[in-house]
């Protein structure tokens, strides 16, 4: 497999031809789905780019790497949560979903480490629960923001009324902070 490391924020331009060959400019050698997804696991950034048309299609290729991933046993994405994801395109709050998958995405990554560890320590309590708690707790600060009128909520979904602890405000102040960041960079790609 040909393939190079980006250096210091170098992106890899990958042009797509017509015969569906993808060339690896920073190589200068032709390479497969397979190499773009071993490329996408070492972290490597890059671009593809439909050769003839000069059209962004990295999004397509990507999902095309899923799709024969999902295709070849690989199977990760439950079927509810493709259901799901299906019946949100043109859904009011699809406009907001990539920020939201994208901040849960990264939240599992900064814990899957300690999900490792716990599982591995054979912890009484399960790890995903905690996980799910704080990915809840990003919803209601998601709901929280795009529902201004809303007051803050406890995690059992009551309204706050002062009686959260200090460090579980301090965690939806963050999380609301968060989540009016990716509100605003929604509203800079829309325009």
């Amino acid at each position: 497999m040909a393939k190079r490391k980006a250096q210091d924020g170098d992106i890899i331009i990958i042009k797509k031809y017509a015969n569906r060959r993808l060339y690896n400019t920073g190589t200068s050698s032709y390479i497969t789905l397979d190499d773009l997804s071993a490329m996408t696991r070492d972290g490597v950034e890059f671009k593809v780019i439909d050769a003839k048309s000069g059209e962004e299609i990295t999004h397509s290729i990507l999902t095309q790497i899923i799709m024969e991933e999902e295709a070849g046993g690989n199977q990760m994405l439950p079927l509810s949560f493709l259901r799901d994801l299906i019946g949100m395109y043109g859904n009011s709050m699809s406009a907001m979903m990539p920020s939201y998958l994208e901040a849960m995405m990264g939240n599992f990554r900064q814990n899957q480490s300690k999900i490792a560890e716990a599982f591995k320590a054979g912890a009484g309590k399960n790890p995903i629960a905690a996980v799910h708690e704080t990915n809840m707790a990003l919803m209601r600060a998601a709901a929280d923001v795009m529902m201004p009128g809303n007051k803050p909520r406890t995690p059992q979904g009551k309204q706050a009324a002062d009686a959260a602890a200090p460090s579980e405000s301090d965690e939806i102040a963050e999380l609301r902070a968060q989540m009016k960041a990716m509100q605003a960079k929604l509203d800079r790609l829309s325009k």
